[in-house]
């Protein structure tokens, strides 16, 4: 009897507890959270993982067509426009009518990137534009102004490259002096160092305004050839201004006689003499013929 009323009382205590121990479904997820999460992403980890893999198929080629990471931002731009162009995009339809075959639109094409302030695009626009219009005059006036910009940018860059020296490598300003004779201290190695710095940055910043002036007076020289007789003495004004930034100055000599023979009752007649003699020559119009 007594072994039977411990067994009861167990099994009474073993049930007591079943009841008040919460249920698998009761229970509450280890997080706090829906215990149902995490079967939701394991459903569809599992069932759907082909659209992952077509969404990395699709970034991928986005990211290769549209140039991503190799800091060209064209493919995003004209990615952009497709999507919302409003048919204001000039650029675009100046390349649409490019593809389309009218020569005129290359032109279109680079006054639209001058808008934007890309002169490089709008030089190399209007340098393929003459290739296939060398005789167009007002076009090589136009690349031969852009390539004096692109000039006067690198030149304004060497001046401020320049003007920094002093400031980098002060030894010089400071150096001492016992009347009118200055005390040499020796070398500084700190000066040493900015001068070389300097002089690295100077150098090919010179060769780049250079070369970028010659390239100008090249345009003008070619816009002179092929303008007309109305324009030409403007034209040749233009090949003189040009030859002074280039330091060519026997090519602005002969521009400006080409000028006096052109305009021999000019306004401007003796200032253009004597810039002719202040470059080494002389621009005497020629006497009108008796009838």
């Amino acid at each position: 009897m007594a072994r039977a009323a411990v067994k009861a009382k167990q099994a009474q205590q073993a049930q007591a507890q079943a009841a008040t121990k919460p249920s698998r479904k009761q229970r509450k997820h280890a997080s706090g959270g829906n215990p149902n999460q995490d079967l939701f992403f394991s459903r569809l980890r599992r069932r759907q993982k082909w659209v992952f893999v077509a969404l990395a198929v699709v970034f991928a080629v986005s990211f290769v067509a549209l140039g991503v990471g190799s800091g060209n931002g064209n493919g995003l731009e004209q990615m952009y426009n497709s999507l919302f162009n409003t048919g204001n995009d000039p650029v675009g339809k100046a390349q649409a009518d490019i593809k389309a075959g009218k020569v005129s639109a290359y032109k279109d094409l680079a006054n639209a990137y001058i808008s934007k302030n890309d002169n490089l695009y709008a030089i190399q626009t209007l340098e393929s534009y003459l290739r296939i219009k060398k005789t167009d005059s007002t076009a090589w006036a136009q690349l031969g102004g852009l390539k004096k910009q692109q000039a006067d940018h690198y030149a304004q860059e060497y001046q401020q490259v320049q003007q920094s020296v002093p400031l980098q490598s002060p030894g010089s300003i400071f150096q001492p002096t016992f009347g009118q004779h200055p005390i040499s201290l020796g070398t500084n190695p700190i000066d040493d160092f900015y001068n070389r710095q300097n002089s690295a940055l100077l150098t090919p910043l010179a060769q780049k305004a250079r070369t970028g002036y010659i390239d100008s007076l090249a345009g003008f020289k070619q816009s002179a050839k092929y303008a007309s007789r109305t324009d030409l003495p403007n034209a040749e004004l233009a090949v003189y201004s040009a030859s002074q930034l280039a330091g060519q100055g026997p090519v602005g000599l002969a521009a400006l006689k080409r000028y006096v023979e052109l305009v021999p009752d000019s306004p401007n007649l003796k200032q253009i003499e004597a810039a002719c003699v202040s470059l080494g020559g002389t621009c005497v119009p020629k006497p009108a013929k008796k009838k």
